[in-house]
């Protein structure tokens, strides 16, 4: 019922830049909540950042000052920028998204992910 597609990923050099998207598309009715975590080879997923639909942003600690979470309701799109990456910053990033849906009811929905690599 709901697609989150991310895109923005891909090999950077330490201490440059990245910046990732995530649309949703589907039978929405509203979207609450939208925002990415992070899955590093051999550890637990972490959140990252997160959005409401209000515009109100909560980072993890680690990115607070490199990283921006933004979104544009009337795309349905939540964007995640990313400065001064890191190789510890090397995972693949997923998007989030809190949907109502068209006669349905209400609940998480999770995109396949975009992987970011930092490396010299």
């Amino acid at each position: 019922q709901v697609q989150l597609v991310e895109s923005g990923g891909g090999l950077v050099q330490p201490g440059g830049s990245l910046r990732l998207s995530c649309a949703a598309s589907g039978s929405i009715l509203s979207i609450y909540d939208m925002g990415w975590s992070r899955q590093a080879p051999g550890k637990q997923r972490e959140l990252v950042a997160a959005i409401t639909s209000g515009g109100s942003t909560n980072y993890a600690d680690s990115m607070k000052g490199r990283f921006t979470i933004s979104r544009d309701n009337a795309k349905n799109t939540v964007y995640l920028q990313m400065n001064s990456l890191s190789p510890e910053d090397t995972a693949v990033y997923l998007c989030t998204a809190d949907v109502m849906v068209v006669f349905g009811r209400r609940r998480d929905y999770w995109g396949q992910g975009t992987a970011v690599t930092v490396s010299s």
